[in-house]
């Protein structure tokens, strides 16, 4: 029985057998590049770019809406941060850096990103505060007046007897 061995592109046949890889990294690399191509081939030239999103955690407390998002790296002067009535929207670019040398592995997300969030309630916009601090972005969305929750006091009043008769 023959061993499956693996062909390239060209035709030409590798000489190890499948299975036999010496660092499946690279084969994976290889698939990959592979894949891109197939669907630049289809796309017919590059792909667009995607804007994906980035992680975040969102609190609500009685007087305002607290957004925390993970932004590690990217300097303030590369965010915008827009609100539209009940919308918050938070977009950027974490820029690649210039690198010496074969740049051999890389997880870290580059390009552009957006964070788009829909606040259940009013909020006042005029107000809204943001901050970056240690890779965090912070965005605290107060409520609008009318929309914060409030206390009323009930007053008692003491009900008049009516005449007896």
């Amino acid at each position: 029985m023959a061993t499956p061995v693996r062909r390239h592109r060209s035709g030409a046949m590798q000489d190890r057998p499948l299975g036999w890889a010496r660092n499946p990294l690279t084969e994976f690399d290889q698939l990959l590049s592979e894949m891109s191509g197939l669907i630049e081939s289809t796309v017919g030239g590059a792909a667009p770019a995607v804007a994906w999103t980035p992680l975040a955690d969102v609190t609500e407390s009685d007087d305002a809406f607290h957004v925390e998002i993970e932004l590690p790296g990217v300097k303030s002067k590369d965010i915008n941060v827009e609100a539209n009535g009940q919308e918050l929207v938070v977009t950027g670019e974490i820029k690649e850096k210039e690198r010496k040398g074969v740049l051999r592995r890389s997880t870290r997300r580059t390009g552009a990103f957006e964070y788009r969030l829909r606040l259940p309630g009013e909020v006042d916009t005029e107000k809204i505060n943001a901050r970056m601090s240690d890779g965090v972005l912070t965005i605290t969305v107060p409520k609008a007046e009318v929309a914060k929750p409030r206390h009323v006091e009930i007053s008692e009043t003491s009900e008049s007897t009516g005449s007896s008769g």
